[in-house]
């Protein structure tokens, strides 16, 4: 049973719980239960989804472990590029709006909280503006607020997720678009081959994006 001060901490309110649920998951099982599948959380681009992600307590935990794969990284530039590899394999859906914009505010400061930064630059350099309206892009993106039952948004559109692949040597992500219900619904989501050991068939992408470089993410546009 947990004492009191662990319960405050795992609800806002007990009308919240009452009318959606709403009861946090303590950082102690969010670890234990990570660490059931450890060699992928500390596995920069492995891929997770929180289907109830609230304000964000599995997706912090997963992404430090990513982000302490990159402590020994000297060049600022690899690491902001290595940082958005971690970010971009890590999505979140939640039905709160609250909530939601709770998650990406936490997961953005846990990356430029821990973004090395050599001694007397400034914080203003448009090179960091440009990373961090990048980082901001990108969890705008992978953070949504929305029903993972109805497979919706909180303004009723399909829910869809971006596809970060990062393009060896040469500091660009391409991006790829697919809708959450044809990721959950496809039997192919269980296996890459059918009964009879063919390949499955993948459905394509709502929308393609061409190569473009990490800093410039927050500029990629919609209409594609």
């Amino acid at each position: 049973m947990p004492d009191n001060e662990n319960l405050k901490s795992q609800i806002k309110s007990r009308q919240r719980v009452a009318e959606h649920g709403e009861v946090f998951t303590n950082p102690r099982e969010v670890n234990a239960m990570l660490d059931l599948v450890r060699d992928e959380s500390f596995r920069l681009d492995s891929r997770f989804l929180e289907p109830a992600c609230g304000d964000g307590n599995f997706l912090i935990e997963i992404l430090r472990r990513k982000l302490s794969l990159l402590k020994d990284i000297k060049s600022p530039t690899e690491w902001e590029f290595k940082s958005l590899i971690a970010v971009g394999s890590c999505y979140g859906i939640e039905l709160l709006e609250d909530n939601a914009e709770a998650c990406r505010e936490r997961l953005f400061g846990e990356v430029v909280n821990t973004r090395p930064r050599p001694s007397g630059t400034p914080s203003n350099l448009e090179g960091e503006s440009s990373y961090c309206k990048s980082l901001n892009y990108m969890l705008q993106k992978n953070i949504v607020c929305g029903d993972a039952l109805t497979y919706r948004t909180a303004d009723n559109r399909p829910i869809t997720f971006c596809e970060w692949t990062p393009i060896a040597g040469s500091m660009q992500f391409s991006r790829r678009d697919f809708q959450f219900d044809f990721l959950v619904n496809q039997t192919h989501q269980y296996s890459l081959f059918d009964e009879q050991g063919e390949a499955q068939s993948f459905d394509e992408p709502v929308r393609s994006y061409p190569p473009i470089h990490y800093t410039q993410l927050y500029m990629q546009s919609e209409d594609i």
